[in-house]
């Protein structure tokens, strides 16, 4: 790492980041298709339709796929492959809460999918940059981001 001389000021008042703070993520018409076929196969790697060894995890990831877990911690294909596995080993079955569904175009045949999920008390943001190829469609990133309570504005 290196230091940088940067710019930077207070936030406004709790009130004006109350009322201008979530985006309004509306999915463009054209990318509806692409947005019901990625919908589809999130959360990634909990979708035994699409596979649950680790081949089918191998085809459904880029050689370059790497993840940002809701830790912090980035995690390699390799290490996600190989927890993957373990996994799958002793698989349970669980009830989750997802939706809040997002897509946009990023570059040709990249599409940049967020959504969010709850398991539990535990609610993180997500998302997953896929790319559309001749085999079907791979994981290139995949981020998980903790959402705290809000507080009372």
């Amino acid at each position: 790492m290196h230091r940088e001389r940067v710019i930077d000021g207070p936030l406004p008042p709790d009130a004006f980041l109350a009322a201008n703070m979530e985006p309004r993520l509306v999915t463009a018409p054209e990318l509806v298709v692409v947005l019901r076929e990625l919908i589809a196969r999130e959360p990634l790697f909990h979708r035994p339709e699409f596979g649950i060894t680790r081949r089918d995890f191998e085809r459904m990831t880029a050689p370059e796929f790497w993840e940002v877990g809701a830790s912090g911690r980035r995690y390699s294909r390799q290490f996600c492959l190989d927890m993957l596995e373990r996994r799958y080993e002793h698989p349970t079955e669980e009830v989750w809460e997802i939706g809040d569904f997002h897509c946009q175009q990023i570059a040709v045949d990249n599409y940049l999918l967020t959504y969010t999920l709850a398991q539990g008390e535990r609610v993180t943001r997500r998302a997953t940059i896929w790319r559309r190829t001749a085999e079907g469609w791979q994981l290139v990133y995949h981020q998980g981001t903790p959402v705290e309570p809000s507080p009372e504005l």
